[in-house]
């Protein structure tokens, strides 16, 4: 290639954008309940597997534990999620969800509904798109 691509021929552009697109949609779903983005995503890590490690969640949620601990005491001030120390290791922290971030979790069908919606329709197109980015996000992390 002798010519740099185009911003819109860029896959790393073609990414980005859509994180974006994606951020926008979920923000007026997300405010009613009080919830940012990144905020959901840690509940939905949560409601997968509660009380956990701060440093566990951090490399599910692929956040450095200095973007992921302001998150979780925003979190814990809102009522969310509770962080304490770990009684096995004074070094680690404990999150946990409280009952009010457990109570979000049945509305969160409705909100998968309308994102899925929003995207298209199509679950089996879009899970294929997603395991194909996971593909590429472990073929990239193997470089």
């Amino acid at each position: 290639m002798d010519q740099p691509l185009k911003i819109d021929e860029l896959l790393c552009f073609s990414v980005y954008s859509v994180n974006h697109a994606i951020s926008r949609l979920y923000r007026p779903l997300l405010s009613p309940l009080g919830l940012t983005y990144p905020q959901y995503l840690v509940l939905v890590a949560l409601w997968d597997k509660d009380q956990r490690r701060v440093g566990d969640l951090g490399s599910e949620l692929q956040l450095e534990t200095n973007t992921l601990t302001p998150l979780l005491k925003r979190m814990e001030m809102a009522g969310f999620l509770t962080r304490q120390r770990d009684s096995s290791d004074e070094r680690g922290l404990i999150v946990a969800l409280t009952d009010k971030g457990r109570e979000i979790k049945e509305q969160s069908g409705a909100l998968t509904a309308c994102v899925l919606e929003a995207m298209g329709g199509d679950i089996g197109e879009l899970a294929a798109l997603r395991d194909r980015l996971h593909s590429l996000r472990k073929t990239l992390e193997q470089e």
